[in-house]
């Protein structure tokens, strides 16, 4: 049993609830996991062991007692460097933050806890969590363990490499413009982005978010198979009343015929060859698993949703957002809104709010007749490391291939990226996206597309 942390968390917790193996067991086989292979990665950048081990010890005691542990019971998890957890800074990356220490838990980390998680240790993310690439002044740089020269995504690049590498069996992420999704698809694994409203979350230890975060970041995991998935938006979606956004909505929705809307090139993206061939692939995977599939020439909205999101995003509160990115220092934030101002400064908040609303009925319309839309999570493989500050042609580069990443969060749909193979040792894989609250469809359509190809599996990070 040496190799625990190579074990799904549904294994995991079967093993722990059958008292084959202890939550200690776990818990020290995941310790010994990260301190194996994160100085090669820098995924987790704060954990504190003797935490990590009461928790299992509790798990442990309370399963003695006859007591249900949860359907996470004694399962390493690790959370992102930017939620709340009570005793730790919410860094976000910043040197700024370094001394925000959270008196309370965020609900996602309560969620968590109840449902029987073992909270590993914290992931790295870029400053503000702004880029798909992972580096900060605080923390330092993660890499991809599938290979160092190329972005672990972002902004939860720490969770995504974390997970690929075998430290925790489920990572929490967040996701505004692909910050769930991209790391997972830069790192092989699977990732959820859910609706906005389905995973409750707050940071007493921070000032209230605008308005446009409010409505467009959500919580979400990030795990090695789809089912992991499933196991933890479950257990993350409890109800907490300092969400006013959280919404009660049922995990499973009404039945849908198996439909599929699959789009090669949406939005004028011109994806690479590879991402093509990928959606292809998971496009006749389906259909093998009884899911009609069809293709269609492009989506509702993509290019303009894209634009108003980044608008959201930045351009809500930009100048406030500038001084504090000047005030940090770091290069890649930096780069990231001067970038960006021409597109988002000025910013015309209820223009944007209201035509979200005739965007967002056009998607749910489509969504009316096809259960599930499939689509690249990039235009292009996971980029070479840092590629955004290269030149002014890179960075325009990178966020025109992130066009299907960026759209999504503006109608606050749910859409799950799945890890399909490798082209060479990069990964690369698919987009699913459906109607709101209805991650039920994302995953089952996952499910077929992850059971028609290679599982995937935690790697020892390449050299």
């Amino acid at each position: 049993m040496q190799d625990l942390w190579r074990l799904s968390a549904a294994e995991m917790a079967s093993l722990i609830r059958s008292k084959k193996v202890s939550a200690k067991e776990a818990a020290t086989a995941a310790l010994a996991r990260l301190d194996a292979v994160n100085p090669k990665i820098n995924a987790v950048v704060d954990h504190r062991p003797e935490d990590v081990l009461s928790q299992a010890a509790a798990i442990d005691a309370a399963i003695g007692r006859g007591e249900d542990a949860g359907p996470l019971g004694g399962v390493p998890v690790t959370v992102k460097v930017n939620i709340d957890q009570q005793g730790f800074a919410t860094t976000n990356g910043l040197k700024l933050q370094r001394d925000a220490i959270a008196k309370s838990n965020s609900p996602v980390i309560d969620n968590l806890r109840k449902s029987g998680a073992v909270i590993l240790g914290r992931t790295n993310c870029p400053a503000f969590s702004y880029r798909w690439f992972t580096t900060n002044l605080i923390h330092g740089d993660t890499k991809n363990p599938r290979d160092p020269g190329i972005t672990p995504g972002g902004s939860s690049g720490g969770a995504g490499a974390a997970v690929a590498a075998g430290i925790g069996h489920i990572a929490h992420g967040t996701d505004i413009a692909g910050s769930i999704r991209y790391p997972a698809y830069a790192c092989g694994v699977h990732g959820l982005r859910p609706t906005m409203g389905r995973i409750a979350a707050f940071n007493a230890a921070l000032p209230e978010r605008p308005i446009g975060p409010q409505i467009s970041a959500v919580s979400g995991p990030l795990a090695r198979t789809i089912g992991d998935i499933r196991i933890a938006l479950a257990a993350m979606s409890a109800q907490d009343y300092r969400d006013p956004w959280w919404v009660p909505a049922p995990l499973e929705g009404p039945a849908m015929p198996k439909r599929v809307a699959m789009c090669l090139n949406p939005g004028g993206l011109d994806p690479v060859p590879e991402v093509k061939a990928a959606v292809a692939d998971a496009g006749k995977r389906l259909e093998r698993a009884g899911w009609i599939v069809e293709e269609i020439a492009d989506t509702p909205p993509l290019r303009e949703a894209a634009d108003l999101q980044t608008k959201l995003w930045l351009g809500d509160g930009y100048e406030a957002q500038l001084e504090a990115a000047e005030r940090e220092g770091d290069p890649g934030a930096l780069a990231c809104l001067r970038g960006n101002r021409a597109k988002v400064h000025p910013f015309d908040l209820s223009k944007a709010l209201t035509r979200r609303a005739t965007l967002t009925r056009e998607w749910l319309a489509f969504f009316e007749n096809h259960a599930v839309l499939l689509m690249p999570v990039s235009g292009e493989l996971p980029f070479p490391d840092q590629l955004d500050r290269k030149d002014e042609a890179s960075f325009a580069r990178v966020w025109h291939a992130q066009l299907p990443q960026i759209a999504i969060p503006f109608m606050g749909l749910p859409a799950l990226t799945v890890s399909t193979g490798l082209v060479g040792r990069v990964p690369v894989g698919v987009q699913l996206v459906s109607g709101r609250y209805r991650e039920d469809l994302c995953l089952a359509a996952g499910e077929a597309v992850e059971a028609g190809g290679t599982p995937s599996a935690a790697i020892d990070p390449a050299g």
